[in-house]
């Protein structure tokens, strides 16, 4: 058995958490999901649409060089975890499904050494995953805790 190579650990890692991320919906209805159990917009459903978001400032933005205007992305972190009557349970399923594809294909064109510009430095794309697996991790912990109260009778609306 050989052991894998640090992108290949770096991608399966990055995916590990792209599931978890989108995990935190599983079971939830469309209440539920929009539950705001903190202060914070931070709900279950805004936590996927905000991975969603990342994906595209990192790898659909930084990496692949599409300005965020033109990728039609929100401008400040915390708009990216607000909620319309558009974001449905699957329709930020199905986003949150096709940017991470879209970031793959970006990556997979890229060598891990590679550079771009971030706030007057440079980052290569072994440091974005880096930074994509932490993002995440974070968020998928924050959403843990969420869905744990939801099933514990937090808010109304949880199916399981």
């Amino acid at each position: 058995m050989s052991v894998p190579g640090e992108r290949a650990l770096l991608e399966k890692m990055l995916d590990d958490q792209r599931r978890e991320v989108a995990r935190l919906l599983d079971g939830l209805d469309e209440e539920a999901a929009r539950a705001r159990l903190v202060p914070s917009l931070t709900t279950p459903l805004g936590l996927v649409k905000h991975a969603t978001f990342v994906e595209q400032v990192w790898f659909h933005s930084r990496v692949a060089g599409v300005p965020r205007r033109e990728l039609g992305i929100p401008a400040t972190v915390d708009e990216s975890f607000g909620l319309t009557d558009q974001d449905t349970v699957a329709a930020v399923l199905a986003r949150h499904r096709a940017a991470c594809e879209h970031s793959r294909a970006v990556a997979a064109v890229h060598e891990l050494d590679e550079e771009w510009e971030w706030h007057g430095a440079r980052v290569s794309l072994r440091f974005v995953h880096l930074h994509m697996i932490a993002e995440l991790a974070r968020h998928a912990g924050h959403g843990d805790i969420l869905v744990e109260q939801l099933r514990a009778g937090g808010a109304p609306g949880h199916h399981t």
